[in-house]
């Protein structure tokens, strides 16, 4: 369906829990956040009616995401019964890699057809100071993993944050030898990426072409989001950005977010007031919930407003309490 503004959603992105086993520094405290209550929580049940109803407006790309997804006990599961949604095309998982190689033959089966990893170094030292954990190994072996036994889209996502260019560097190397697809991924000025200062898209083209060579646009279709890829000489895979401040695309945007309990947010930086999760506990029909949905999308903001000083709907929470 359209929003208010023209726009074809046809994205939703799904938190199924707040829990996760790091603790990176850009998204949450060292000693974590306050836990949504258990009965709070969006059951897998109700996620599917939403994802049944979601289908009926043309949402066809679903986005499984956390705090760290796998931790959910069920998840596999429930990629596995979103897959078999007649009209959805695509369900993707975002995880921070610790467990994904012992869940990759489960997830493969369930029909997971793109992992996205989160990844901003390959430096063991450095990795730990941004994580806090020491997981490194078993990241790389599960991106590693991933490629092997034939996942159709494997990403890498790295947040750039000032003073550490040759961490970039080195992630951006992974995509050099293996058909996985790097993102570089603005700091958003949300919870505690507001605490870190952001580089922008030219700085990075420009600290990459230094190490790497020439980047030369593309215009390949390589996922659901609004990435703009490059390529570089000798690169099985491609180089890609996301810049929601420097390059705002919010004019493009086909979006929509659902927290785990169950608030549908219709922009990353506007707070929610639309409780899904209470409207199906109310006792609602699948057709109320449909126009439920239809009426929440059409009013999605027209753009996220990170820079704007007065904006009194600013999201407040962290991001590991949104979905990242």
């Amino acid at each position: 369906m359209q929003d208010q503004y023209g726009r074809k959603i046809e994205y939703l992105r799904i938190s199924v829990t707040d829990k996760c086993n790091f603790r990176c520094v850009y998204c949450m405290p060292e000693d974590g956040v306050e836990y949504i209550e258990h009965e709070e929580v969006m059951r897998f049940e109700e996620v599917l009616r939403v994802c049944r109803c979601a289908v009926q407006l043309g949402i066809h790309e679903i986005k499984i995401t956390g705090g760290e997804p796998l931790v959910r006990h069920g998840v596999c599961d429930l990629i596995r019964q979103i897959s078999a949604i007649d009209g959805i095309d695509s369900v993707t998982l975002t995880t921070n890699g610790y467990l994904l190689r012992q869940y990759l033959p489960q997830l493969k089966s369930a029909g997971v057809t793109g992992i996205n990893v989160s990844l901003d170094t390959l430096d063991p030292q450095h990795f730990h100071q941004i994580t806090r954990n020491d997981g490194l190994s078993e990241v790389l072996a599960g991106i590693k993993e991933a490629v092997s036994i034939g996942i159709p889209s494997v990403k890498i996502n790295c947040v750039p944050m000032r003073g550490n260019q040759d961490d970039f560097v080195g992630v951006a190397m992974l995509a050099k030898d293996a058909p996985v697809h790097v993102r570089f991924i603005e700091l958003m000025p949300i919870g505690m990426g507001q605490e870190f200062d952001r580089i922008s898209q030219e700085q990075m083209i420009e600290n990459l072409e230094a190490r790497i060579g020439k980047l030369i646009p593309v215009q390949e279709h390589l996922g659901n989001g609004p990435a703009v890829y490059y390529k570089a000489d000798g690169f099985l895979g491609r180089i890609g950005f996301i810049s929601a401040i420097s390059h705002e695309f919010c004019q493009d945007c086909n979006r929509i977010r659902m927290t785990v309990d169950g608030y549908l947010k219709l922009c990353l930086n506007y707070s929610s007031h639309i409780n899904v999760r209470d409207y199906i506990r109310s006792g609602a029909t699948d057709e109320e919930l449909e126009h439920f949905l239809k009426a929440a999308i059409y009013g999605k903001p027209r753009h996220h407003g990170f820079l704007e000083k007065n904006n009194a709907e600013k999201e407040s929470r962290k991001m590991v309490e949104i979905g990242g």
